[in-house]
């Protein structure tokens, strides 16, 4: 196995190596979109899944990043819909996509989650998914994106 698991891995926009060998790609889309400004978004993941019930062991992975959808409302012939997708029991999924994190987690093994609060702001989102990251990066320069880091530790 693997050890790095991408939960959510979209078209893989934030990875330097789109094709790293050492990363499980999974994603409940496996498409080619076309968008409005004749963009081509590619969704092919290594394996097909929903992050809430993840095909993986318990402790499977070392490292576990998760980019969830950031919407909660978007048309599914918009631009944002077909890039990202987007969630449809917000709170219950993230709560759900993160326990399963932390469950194909190693013990010491880390949770990279990033967040866009285009629509939420990430103090709901924690409240949400019922866990304080250990640290995080915080916007300075007005962006919306923000990336935590958390840690299984045995006892989670």
């Amino acid at each position: 196995m693997k050890p790095i698991l991408d939960a959510c891995c979209g078209s893989r926009m934030f990875w330097f190596d789109k094709d790293n060998p050492n990363v499980v790609f999974m994603d409940k889309r496996d498409e080619v979109c076309t968008l409005s400004d004749g963009q081509t978004v590619i969704v092919h993941p290594n394996i097909v899944g929903d992050f809430t019930a993840m095909p993986f062991p318990d402790k499977s992975f070392k490292l576990v990043v998760f980019d969830p959808p950031h919407l909660v409302w978007a048309g599914k012939t918009s631009k944002l819909y077909k890039r990202y997708g987007k969630l449809d029991n917000w709170q219950e999924d993230l709560r759900k996509g993160v326990d399963e994190c932390f469950r194909v987690l190693d013990d010491y093994g880390v949770l990279v989650f990033k967040w866009n609060e285009t629509q939420l702001k990430v103090n709901t989102i924690i409240k949400a998914i019922g866990r304080q990251p250990l640290f995080g990066h915080k916007r300075i320069d007005g962006g919306k994106t923000v990336w935590f880091a958390f840690m299984k530790f045995p006892e989670d």
